[in-house]
């Protein structure tokens, strides 16, 4: 009983580390019943740095992924790999089109599935997309909120929306710590 006591009191009393305070999942399902896969976090650095860390292929290569390159443009494309032995348009590449974007505001992701997932759910993934809004919260910080949108229905999908929820916060986890001075 003491000793339960003992680590009861210090899990109470051990810091929780930085980034667990900075990247949190709040999801949610909408008055329709539509999957919200959230992500939000405080990116240690300013607006300006936040947005080349997600516009820049040197950006995406420090948290993303090794492999990475960009076209920043509406029909623009962000591609990464996360292998580095491989490169852009081999197997494993995932493939973002832009959609739309406000420089230093939000950018809208056409989320492709790429073949690690079953080809009904690539078939069906036409509506899957990832609205990244930033915010300006001065004193070199900058909140991120990642939101996926457009999910399927089904135990296939739901296996995807645990996969990405579980991954989109790993890599936010990343980019917090990418930012750091």
């Amino acid at each position: 009983m003491m000793r339960a006591t003992l680590l009861a009191m210090l899990a109470v009393m051990s810091p929780v580390p930085g980034w667990a305070q900075e990247v949190a999942n709040t999801s949610y399902v909408t008055s329709v019943g539509e999957k919200v896969l959230r992500i939000e976090c405080t990116v240690p650095a300013g607006i300006d740095e936040s947005w080349k860390l997600l516009t820049t292929a040197e950006g995406l290569k420090r948290w993303a992924a090794p492999v990475a390159g960009i076209d920043l443009r509406v029909g623009g494309h962000i591609l990464t790999n996360y292998d580095k032995s491989k490169s852009l348009g081999d197997p494993g590449t995932i493939h973002l089109l832009i959609l739309n974007y406000l420089e230093k505001q939000m950018i809208t992701l056409k989320v492709t599935l790429n073949e690690q997932f079953s080809a009904k759910l690539r078939r069906e993934d036409g509506n899957l997309q990832e609205i990244i809004q930033l915010t300006d919260l001065g004193g070199g910080r900058t909140r991120l909120t990642s939101s996926m949108i457009g999910w399927g229905t089904g135990p296939a999908w739901d296996k995807a929306y645990a996969f990405f929820a579980a991954g989109n916060e790993w890599t936010y986890k990343q980019l917090v710590a990418s930012a750091r001075p």
